[in-house]
């Protein structure tokens, strides 16, 4: 899965690599840790604008919801069932890419999670990457506010998250650079299940311990 991402890249850095203008610069705001489940507004880019950065809130909310409560179980949408899922079925065609420079895990050392290791995963020169993405726009219909929400996709495990994300094995789809205007663009979503995956590397917060890339 994927509940803590960082993007500490400055402005024109992102806004470089991505050939795209942001929209609101001072909803900008570089962090070494985004914690999903404060649904952070953070960059992203939509098929619809594909040439603008936006700030959209983590943690997806269909249009059909009640309320927002929903989003703290839409953070991740999983590839094998977001044709089928209520919360996913209508967005699929809503691609976005979430634009990051890694995220974090947690390694259980026993068998209840009472003993852990975070590390820190990232491309091998830490490069700045998008994560495949959906998105929704919700109407809250006590304020009349709009929100705009998204979900980060995830896929099975590949060799190095399996060593570390040992219970759950899930990781979210990172894009290669040339697959990013595809995945907006509506390439069929089973294109990027594993073994679909870019080459990662895993610094152990604590020991600064880097495990093989893979």
């Amino acid at each position: 899965m994927c509940f803590h991402s960082k993007q500490s890249k400055d402005a024109t850095t992102v806004q470089n690599r991505f050939k795209a203008t942001i929209k609101d610069t001072a909803l900008f705001n570089s962090q070494s840790e985004f914690n999903g489940f404060t649904f952070p507004k953070t960059p992203i880019i939509t098929n619809a604008e594909p040439q603008i950065i936006q700030h959209f809130n983590w943690g997806l909310i269909p249009s059909w919801s009640k309320d927002n409560s929903i989003r703290a179980y839409t953070l991740n949408a999983r590839i094998e069932t977001i044709t089928e899922k209520p919360s996913f079925k209508n967005y699929i065609q809503n691609r976005c890419l979430i634009l990051a420079d890694g995220f974090y895990e947690w390694k259980w050392l026993d068998s209840k999670g009472k003993n852990k290791q975070k590390y820190l995963i990232t491309l091998p020169n830490e490069e700045l990457y998008a994560y495949a993405g959906i998105y929704s726009e919700y109407t809250d219909q006590e304020t009349g506010e709009t929100i705009n929400s998204y979900s980060i996709v995830t896929t099975e495990a590949n060799a190095l998250m399996s060593e570390i994300h040992n219970i759950k094995k899930r990781m979210p789809i990172i894009l290669k650079p040339e697959d990013e205007s595809n995945w907006l663009n509506g390439v069929a979503i089973n294109n990027f299940k594993l073994p679909y995956q870019v080459r990662l590397k895993a610094l152990n917060i604590d020991t600064n311990y880097t495990p093989t890339l893979f």
